[in-house]
């Protein structure tokens, strides 16, 4: 049975390889019916591609171990080529509109419009497989890479199948009219699918930076730690500082708990291994830091705010120091 990091890597090289083939096959018959936006979506399509190929190499090297140079592993390399890949994809997008603004008011008639609509079908048809692997392996193993890689697929089904229809109302009227004058719709579409690519680009620089910048972890997550800890308040009097940040897949937990000051360091160390072992059945890909400190009665806002002591404990507790 195949690995996560296998099927991880697998799912990468399959959406490498079917970006390539829409690539050359939406360049061609872009060409060759003369339609920009054929074109723009073959340049959509390329930055699928440079898309698949960061996320198959941020895939394999985001999940090697930690070593002496890297202490805290590798998993912001997802995060940095998420970055990379959206500033490319800005800059594809704005060459998309500036061509098609140039063409709209001079629209010249195009050849054989419905290979045009053939390879956009099969662009929507393979695209949408492909982006619902990538959905599913990226959320099981958490890789923002993959699920990034999903949604530029996903947002190419839509403006493939955009053009798609485009595409088609020109061929078919052109069954009724002899000089239709509806081309502008070409470069129309291609204006739709450069500002979709920007919706992408714009979402998946926020993302990357969410990361980059040591975001805490989403609500519900720091809940079901603070639920662990909270479960452990026979043992644990207290805990403060709390905090969490995300790194590719991996998460990041370190906090602080107050115990009996007579507690001996083997008990203490039980209680921190419990409470990992917890929250890891609970998130997957967890390092884990927690710090002991002895509950001592040297009562700080801090602490008082994440005492976890029965009510009528704590003034006596803190009034006795």
């Amino acid at each position: 049975m195949k690995t996560l990091q296998q099927r991880k890597e697998n799912v990468a090289i399959l959406s490498v390889a079917s970006n390539s083939t829409l690539v050359v096959f939406k360049t061609i018959v872009g060409i060759l019916i003369g339609s920009v936006s054929v074109i723009s979506e073959a340049i959509h399509s390329g930055m699928d591609l440079l898309a698949a190929v960061i996320a198959l190499f941020s895939v394999k090297k985001s999940s090697i171990p930690a070593d002496d140079v890297h202490p805290f592993g590798h998993g912001k390399l997802e995060s940095i080529s998420g970055l990379v890949e959206a500033a490319l994809i800005f800059v594809a997008a704005f060459w998309i509109i500036f061509e098609a603004l140039k063409k709209i008011s001079s629209a010249q008639a195009m050849e054989s419009p419905g290979w045009g609509v053939a390879v956009m079908l099969a662009s929507t048809v393979i695209n949408l497989i492909v982006s619902q692997k990538l959905f599913k392996v990226g959320k099981e193993a958490e890789s923002i890479a993959l699920q990034a890689d999903a949604w530029h697929l996903r947002t190419d089904v839509y403006t493939s199948a955009g053009v798609m229809v485009s595409l088609a109302i020109i061929w078919i009227v052109h069954f009724i009219f002899p000089e239709p004058n509806i081309h502008w719709l070409d470069p129309a579409a291609a204006i739709c699918v450069a500002v979709f690519i920007l919706k992408a680009a714009y979402h998946l620089t926020a993302e990357a930076l969410r990361d980059l910048m040591d975001v805490k972890l989403p609500e519900e997550e720091e809940a079901i730690i603070h639920d662990v800890i909270v479960s452990n308040k026979q043992a644990v009097h207290g805990f403060h500082q709390l905090r969490t940040r995300r790194a590719g897949h991996f998460r990041f937990i370190e906090f602080h708990i107050e115990v009996d000051p007579k507690m001996t360091v083997e008990a203490s160390h039980n209680i921190t291994r419990i409470m990992k072992q917890r929250i890891r059945e609970e998130l997957s890909n967890c390092v884990i830091t927690i710090h002991v400190e002895p509950c001592d009665g040297s009562c700080t806002d801090l602490c008082l705010a994440g005492c976890l002591l029965a009510k009528d404990k704590r003034p006596r507790l803190a009034k006795s120091h």
